[in-house]
């Protein structure tokens, strides 16, 4: 009487019979992979669907620039528009679905362009705060008007001390200061020092990011 066969499969050349040792760790070891290999694929989903997210912030000309699908620019459109909690996590669930059908490059230009965002930022607001410490040392120090001078020689002179001599006039005495302070205020400021910010920040960085922060510190100075 012949032996049955024994039930398995075979192994870069090498039979491997079902229920045997080998056949239990071979079968462990690919069960591994594949709860792996689905930890890996949510991962990556949760990170699109993040970077979905950070597109919602991201800069109108910036956004334009990437030329995304029209199906995902609705898609983030309408999760703009949506307040409710659940509402806008379904719709973000959405939009993170259609960024796992981007090219790999599409995927990469969002990244790019919102680091670029983000570097942006971070250099206006240095030239934020370069512009506010010049505007205070030119209203109090009288030789940081030449340093100006010489380092933006293409200021308008008189305009600037002008505006120097004003902001000065305008400032409140120490007791106003003090009353603004104890009342958890800060003291208001006169046009000539946001004018004086304006003209600073202009030459610093430019006149539009200028005019922008002026109406920055305007609203500051009604507050």
């Amino acid at each position: 009487m012949s032996r049955k066969p024994k039930k398995g499969y075979f192994v870069k050349g090498q039979f491997v019979a079902e229920g045997s040792e080998l056949d239990l760790q071979l079968k462990a070891e690919l069960k591994g992979t594949q709860d792996a290999s689905r930890t890996e694929l949510k991962r990556e989903s949760d990170e699109l669907q993040d970077l979905g997210k950070d597109l919602l912030t991201l800069r109108s000309d910036l956004f334009n620039r990437l030329g995304l699908p029209d199906k995902l620019a609705d898609a983030l459109a309408e999760a703009k528009r949506i307040t409710n909690f659940e509402g806008k996590r379904r719709q973000m669930q959405f939009v993170g679905k259609l960024m796992r059908k981007l090219e790999p490059e599409v995927v990469q230009a969002v990244r790019d362009a919102l680091d670029e965002q983000r570097s942006g930022s971070a250099k206006e607001k240095l030239a934020l705060h370069q512009a506010e410490q010049w505007r205070d040392r030119l209203i109090a120090e009288d030789g940081a008007q030449a340093e100006w001078i010489a380092q933006y020689p293409g200021t308008d002179i008189q305009q600037l001390r002008a505006l120097i001599r004003q902001a000065r006039k305008d400032a409140p005495g120490a007791h106003a200061a003090a009353i603004a302070e104890s009342q958890g205020q800060a003291p208001r400021k006169g046009r000539a020092y946001r004018e004086l910010f304006a003209l600073v920040r202009a030459q610093i960085s430019g006149p539009a990011d200028a005019e922008n922060d002026a109406d920055l510190e305007a609203e500051d100075g009604n507050e």
